[in-house]
């Protein structure tokens, strides 16, 4: 296979955003665009048995359920392939490649499962397919490791094989080193292949990178989707791997015809699922580790970008590119636990509200409509005997007298406001919270104010809760602790402010407030809500 083939992954790459549901007359029209187009390799979904058939969708629980979306259709000159994650497809689902619409069958494998994955391939290549072996997650290997996996590959000598940059993390110059090492120590009649992705807006500069290596006698395949559609934050553009290709390398690609695709399939996806760089996938890709970890801190609306650095840093090499719920959130947890001997703060807090009634107002969106409430609340009582604290926010109309802040991304939006507001009050911090300049009027021990069996171990209500009993206070009324409503529905007078979950979800995390309450036991002080809650 001399020269350098261009690979489309569309139907399969750009599946992980719609489900691979592209609507079986889009999945011919982009068929058919990219066979008249002259793209040389065609990927065309997923095999995975798991799945049940859909002329809908391109993944598909067999061969033959492939053969019953495209029979008939014309290949003209490219080759058309669909792509096995190894495990996902066992080898009597197959069928001969004479009796397949497929010529070939791309296997991605991890790197713990690569003797077995290159079993399997042999089983693929003894079915007459041209087969593509894809070590996902390439920056994985080091030299002696992909010096085994080459020994390997040689011995199956497969059509080709890739480098899968899974998370978009490889420069230039990274990627040059394996695709040279890959190169020298790889059977010249193996193809060499490159899966990019675009965490660093890299993806189309180091296509070209490989494709300016002119030196090569083996073939080279460049994989590439319309218009970068894939996971995270997308693929190679093909559009532009094309035009490049036309421009530079002699190629006669129709790019009329992939700007059809796009602009008659493509664009409408993107409309409603949008890829592409995005701050969140730089960030995983900086830290050389897996998306969901950022996602997942991200997602906990308590972090700065600094502090989600410096939890990603903390990463065990062993565990970055391999997503593990539960080890980071450890690490949230350790990194939040900043000790500080709060003795005499604690005392401080005690002598300012023993015996007083304490207005709590929450962030929660009914602080403002259901202001009436608050406004008769406070007419009835006298000013001096009432203590005003809001939690992680500064309300408008409301004068406060202290403001508790437990989440060191809020403190950011509100460190503006606590510098330059003329109103006087105190400012009341968990440890896990540093001021930009100067020090807060009082500092708690953020690791002794957490409910560790909670599903928020840190909800800054209970945890000021534990302060205020400790305090001694007389009563304490609430006000804009709405709880959480389903994702679509705004919780918080701030839309900056609100989470993404389900109402299954809302609901799990109001249950957890009220057993984080019972578990308080005995609060030593009455308490009411005076807007609409459902903690109740």
């Amino acid at each position: 296979m001399p020269g350098i083939s261009l690979l489309d992954c569309t139907l399969r790459d750009g599946g992980y955003l719609n489900d691979w549901e592209f609507g079986h007359d889009n999945i011919i029209n982009i068929f058919e665009r990219l066979v008249s187009a002259g793209v040389d390799i065609i990927e065309i979904g997923f095999l995975n048995e798991s799945r049940e058939y859909d002329t809908n969708r391109t993944i598909f629980p067999d061969a033959q359920s492939v053969n019953r979306t495209y029979a008939g259709l014309e290949k003209q000159k490219s080759m058309i392939v669909g792509m096995i994650d190894y495990g996902t497809c066992s080898i009597d689902r197959m069928i001969p490649a004479s009796d397949s619409f497929m010529d070939g069958i791309r296997v991605i494998f991890k790197k713990e499962k690569k003797e077995d994955a290159i079993a399997f391939c042999r089983q693929i290549k003894e079915l007459g397919y041209k087969v593509f072996a894809q070590a996902v997650s390439i920056t994985s290997y080091d030299d002696a490791e992909l010096m085994d996996l080459i020994g390997l590959v040689n011995e199956l000598e497969p059509y080709a094989f890739s480098l899968v940059d899974t998370y978009g993390l490889l420069h230039k110059n990274q990627l040059m080193h394996y695709f040279d090492f890959a190169n020298e120590h790889m059977k010249e009649s193996i193809g060499l292949g490159y899966h990019s992705h675009n965490n660093f807006q890299l993806a189309y500069a180091n296509c070209i990178e490989i494709m300016e290596t002119r030196a090569l006698e083996r073939g080279i395949v460049i994989d590439g989707t319309l218009y970068g559609m894939g996971k995270s934050a997308g693929n190679a553009p093909l559009e532009l791997l094309a035009t490049y290709m036309n421009d530079n390398l002699g190629k006669h690609y129709h790019c009329s015809q992939l700007l059809e695709a796009i602009d008659v399939t493509i664009l409408e996806l993107y409309k409603n699922i949008p890829w592409g760089y995005s701050f969140k996938f730089f960030l995983s890709a900086s830290k050389d580790c897996h998306p969901n970890y950022v996602t997942y801190l991200m997602d906990k609306k308590k972090l700065s970008v600094k502090s989600i650095n410096e939890i990603l840093d903390k990463l065990e090499c062993s565990k970055k590119l391999s997503y593990d719920q539960a080890y980071v959130e450890h690490l949230y947890v350790e990194y939040q636990k900043r000790e500080c001997d709060d003795t005499a703060d604690r005392a401080h807090l005690r002598d300012w509200l023993q015996g007083r009634e304490v207005l709590l107002l929450g962030p929660g969106k009914h602080v403002v409509d259901q202001r009436d409430r608050i406004e008769t609340y406070l007419a009835k009582r006298a000013s001096d005997d009432m203590v005003k604290i809001s939690i992680n926010f500064i309300p408008q109309g409301i004068p406060i007298d202290a403001v508790f802040i437990s989440n060191a991304k809020r403190y950011v939006t509100l460190s503006t406001k606590l510098s330059q507001s003329e109103e006087q009050f105190l400012t009341l911090a968990t440890s896990n919270v540093t001021k930009a300049s100067g020090a807060f009027d009082y500092v708690f021990n953020y690791n002794a104010l957490l409910d560790e069996q909670a599903l928020i171990v840190d909800n800054p209500m209970i945890m000021l809760f534990g302060l205020l009993r400790e305090a001694d206070v007389q009563r304490v009324t609430l006000a804009g602790f709405d709880g959480y409503v389903k994702a679509d529905a705004p919780n918080y007078v701030n839309p900056n402010m609100d989470h993404s979950f389900s109402r299954e979800k809302a609901e799990e995390i109001n249950q957890d407030v009220r057993d984080s309450i019972k578990r308080l036991g005995s609060l030593g002080f009455g308490m009411e809500y005076i807007t609409d809650t459902l903690y109740e």
